[in-house]
C-alpha cells in the first residue's frame, strides 16, 4: 500500500510523547481524509508516523477512536466560531465553513463513516460525543447566549433547538437523505432558524 508521505529516518533517542502523538494524529488524519476510515489501522498509522503499535494500543482503545480524534484535530482549526457582534452573520460564517469542510475539503466521506461506525463501536461513539459533538454544540450555545444577552434573540429562545435546526439539517441531508447540498443552503437555514416560517 502506498505511503501517505515519505518517511524520514528517525534519529536515536526517544521522542517526547506529545510529538509522537501529534505525528500519529497527523498521519491518521491524512489517511482518513484521503482513503477513508477503513484505511486507518494501527499498523498503517504506526508505520506512517514512525511510532510503535504498542504506543497506539496504549493511547487509543480502537482504530475508530484514533480516527475520530484525528478528525477532531483536523477540523478544529477550520470550524472556529466567530463573534463579530452580529449573530446572523456569525452563524452563516460558521455554518458555511462547516458545509465547505464537508463538501469541498474532503470531510464528507470520513464524517459519514465515523458516524456510521459509532453505532457499533462504543469507544468511537464516546469519543465522538465527548470530544467533538458536545463541545462543538456548547460553542454554538455560548455564541447564542451572547446573542440573547445582546438582545438579538429572545430571552426564552430554545438554543438547543436552534443548534439542531442548523447543524442537524446538514447531518440529516448527509446521513439520512443522502441528497446533494452546498453552502447555498446556509443563509436559508439560518434565516429559518432565527426568524421562522410563519406568515408575518
Amino acid at each position: 500500500m502506498a505511503s501517505v508521505r515519505n518517511t524520514v529516518p528517525r534519529g536515536r533517542g526517544r521522542r517526547p510523547a506529545a510529538e509522537v502523538r501529534a505525528e500519529v494524529l497527523e498521519a491518521a488524519g491524512t489517511i482518513l481524509l484521503r482513503d477513508g476510515m477503513r484505511a486507518v489501522t494501527f499498523d498503517r498509522v504506526a508505520a506512517e508516523a514512525g511510532a510503535s503499535r504498542t504506543t497506539l494500543y496504549k493511547w487509543w482503545p480502537s482504530p475508530g477512536a484514533l480516527a475520530a480524534e484525528a478528525y477532531f484535530a483536523r477540523s478544529r482549526r477550520m470550524l472556529d466560531f466567530p463573534d463579530t457582534g452580529d449573530v446572523r452573520a456569525d452563524l452563516i460564517t460558521q455554518l458555511r465553513a462547516f458545509v465547505r469542510w464537508l463538501k469541498e475539503e474532503g470531510a464528507e466521506r470520513p464524517v459519514s463513516e465515523l458516524v456510521g461506525a459509532a453505532q457499533l463501536d462504543r469507544a468511537l461513539a464516546e469519543a465522538w460525543s465527548e470530544s467533538y459533538a458536545l463541545p462543538r454544540r456548547e460553542l454554538a450555545r455560548e455564541r447564542l447566549r451572547i446573542a440573547v444577552r445582546a438582545g438579538q434573540l429572545r430571552e426564552d429562545a430554545d438554543l438547543d433547538i436552534i443548534v439542531d435546526q442548523l447543524w442537524g439539517a446538514c447531518y440529516h441531508r448527509l446521513l439520512v437523505l443522502n441528497v446533494p447540498f452546498d453552502d447555498g443552503l446556509v443563509e436559508r437555514l439560518v434565516d429559518h432558524a432565527l426568524y421562522g416560517a410563519a406568515a408575518r
